[in-house]
């Protein structure tokens, strides 16, 4: 039997020789209005939509939508939470959190997702553990598609990005389909621009 070492240079050894990535066209985007269109695929997702004229508008709707005494974590100092939360934050910590809120970077039209990274969650747990997320969109942060989003310098310079439509959902063969089974309950998009 080889030694660790000895397989490692076997295995680089026995690599193909490098080939240059083809280049992707771009494809022509449908028609319409971008905010539309997103609005439509979030829709159809089981996501939903609000607008809002400032960050203190944001916070009286999730009182309002949620109660007073919601737990809330929020990752943008736009909006306050009533638990604070940093990058040292325990992910566990936010299992009994009622709403998490994040500005997401940008939307995408074709499938009505939200791009947040590591940066926006700031606890990666903040987007699967609450009950409910919040986000911010900037109508103005619109792509028109998929291939838009993975062309942006901001999706390549993150260490993961998710591209998040929709509360959580899962179907079974009879065509049941359940939102919130195995994260998010709900998911409410808020329009606000960027300050």
């Amino acid at each position: 039997m080889a030694d660790r070492e000895a397989f490692l240079a076997r295995v680089r050894a026995a690599q193909p020789a490098h080939e240059p990535l083809p280049d992707v066209p771009l494809f022509e985007a449908p028609a319409g209005d971008l905010r539309e269109r997103f609005s439509a695929a979030l829709k159809l997702m089981g996501g939903g939509e609000l607008e809002a004229r400032n960050p203190e508008d944001v916070r009286a709707l999730i009182l309002r939508r949620f109660g007073d005494e919601a737990r809330i974590a929020s990752a943008t100092p736009e909006v306050e939470g009533t638990r604070e939360i940093d990058a040292a934050t325990s992910p566990a910590s936010l299992e009994d959190v009622d709403v998490g809120v994040v500005r997401a970077r940008f939307g995408v039209a074709e499938t009505g997702s939200l791009w947040l990274s590591e940066r926006e969650y700031v606890v990666n747990a903040l987007g699967y553990l609450v009950q409910h997320l919040v986000v911010l969109l900037d109508p103005a942060q619109l792509v028109a598609g998929l291939q838009d989003a993975y062309r942006r310098d901001d999706f390549r310079a993150a260490r993961y990005a998710a591209l998040v439509t929709g509360p959580s959902a899962t179907a079974d063969i009879e065509g049941v389909l359940i939102q919130g089974a195995q994260g998010v309950r709900s998911l409410t998009v808020v329009w606000l621009p960027v300050p």
